[in-house]
């Protein structure tokens, strides 16, 4: 096989173990020498590949590479930014391709959620077509862990075991003041469409009356009244109410009750505002006195209590791209097989892109309670492994140290630039 470079890129939201990805991918194609030259990261994404600001990895030392896997956050910058089709834009593939072929650029490993699949999945298809193939593989990354044929995705296992710490540690807060305090708390959690993290909150209660009291998922119709209703019954009965609300709740018209009217760059709305539309229900319909929490990004850059499973799923990923890159293999993703729930064990496995692509795995209705409000055994199950462990950073002084990377960028080839 002739020696050709990679390129390494991450995608849309970070989390708090997509470096350790990136560490799989770069130290397993160190060990890959004969079959892999240099990684180049894309400088923000795959903009960095688009305007040719690539990150020569090889600069970096072993110690900085693995320091990564106790790293948030993206260490090479991430982009919201979604290729269209190559009748809609010939241009920016063949800007791709000309920036991988000045830069002797084979494999493509790309780093996110389902829009990322999408992205591998049209450089898969269409580098050849373009007559320079590319090794295209999907890693698999998101908090909201709705990417279908895999157990779970990696960031979501750190991210839940953030929800249930939060709404536990809260609760006991919040049982400590009820009687002449707060009533109700409330905590926002990101889910756009699948309810996932909002279920991880679940976990914090280990039988009836414990906090969380309420979820609310976004795969369960909004219904008012019953809503009111269940949290006065909560007030009545316990003293107080925790809620943990996914920012993708729906009302009986489809419509997100959070949406701040925006959209991003792959077209979704911008949510954001869950908590204090639930707070002024509350206060105005039950004058009940409230707190709320959004968690937003703190969930997701929360490496300081990522889950052990997770680190280890995000890095297994990424050398395992690199592994199936290098027997041949394109237009796929790396998945995790669950092969049992007690003890979990799992494997790694592959998914076929054009399965994966533009495609959302939702909630289970058998994972959600029957009044729709909690989760089931069923949902603790599945849940409880992936929060399990504890992957702690090294601490300095009292602050968690992490890697700073050079991000020394190669020198550029091409004469002209290109504008996104």
């Amino acid at each position: 096989m002739t020696v050709k470079n990679a390129f390494y890129a991450q995608s849309g939201g970070v989390t708090a173990v997509i470096n350790a990805s990136a560490a799989g991918v770069i130290e397993a194609a160190r060990e890959h020498g004969d079959k892999i030259g240099k990684v180049y990261a894309g400088r923000d994404g795959i903009v960095g590949a688009l305007t040719e600001d690539l990150i020569d990895t090889s600069e970096e030392s072993a110690g900085a590479i693995a320091a990564l896997k106790h790293t948030p956050a993206g260490a090479f910058g991430s982009a919201r930014y979604k290729l269209k089709g190559l009748e809609e834009n010939r241009e920016q593939y063949e800007r791709l391709i000309e920036v991988f072929k000045a830069h002797n650029i084979g494999y493509f490993f790309y780093n996110g959620g389902g829009d990322s699949a999408d992205t591998c999945l049209k450089i898969s298809q269409l580098s050849e077509k373009m007559g320079y193939p590319i090794q295209a593989i999907h890693v698999p990354k998101t908090m909201d862990n709705d990417l279908p044929h895999t157990d779970c995705s990696p960031g979501f296992g750190s991210v839940a075991k953030y929800t249930a710490v939060s709404i536990r540690e809260a609760g006991f807060d919040l049982a400590s003041m009820c009687k002449t305090s707060t009533k109700v708390f409330i905590l926002e959690v990101m889910g756009r469409h699948a309810g996932w993290t909002a279920a991880a909150g679940g976990l914090a209660s280990e039988s009836e009356g414990q906090d969380p009291h309420v979820l609310l998922f976004p795969e369960i119709t909004f219904d008012e009244e019953k809503f009111l209703a269940k949290v006065d019954d909560c007030v009545k009965r316990h003293g107080y109410c925790t809620i943990v609300a996914s920012e993708g709740v729906r009302n009986a018209d489809g419509e997100f009750l959070s949406d701040a009217g925006n959209t991003d760059a792959f077209g979704h709305k911008q949510l954001g505002g869950m908590a204090p539309t639930l707070a002024e229900l509350i206060q105005t319909k039950l004058g009940h006195k409230y707190h709320y929490a959004i968690a937003d990004y703190l969930m997701r850059a929360a490496r300081h209590i990522a889950s052990q499973t997770d680190v280890d799923q995000a890095y297994a990923v990424g050398r395992a791209a690199v592994e199936y890159a290098v027997q041949g293999k394109s237009g796929i993703m790396v998945s995790i097989v669950r092969e049992s729930d007690e003890p979990y064990e799992w494997t790694i496995g592959e998914a076929p892109l054009d399965e994966v692509a533009n495609v959302e795995k939702m909630m289970p209705r058998e994972f959600i309670s029957e009044d729709g409000f909690h989760i089931t055994d069923a949902a603790r199950r599945y849940l409880k492994p992936l929060i399990a462990g504890e992957s702690y950073p090294p601490y300095a002084e009292g602050l968690p140290q992490y890697a700073r990377l050079k991000n020394v960028a190669v020198e550029k080839k091409l004469s002209e630039g290109f504008e996104v």
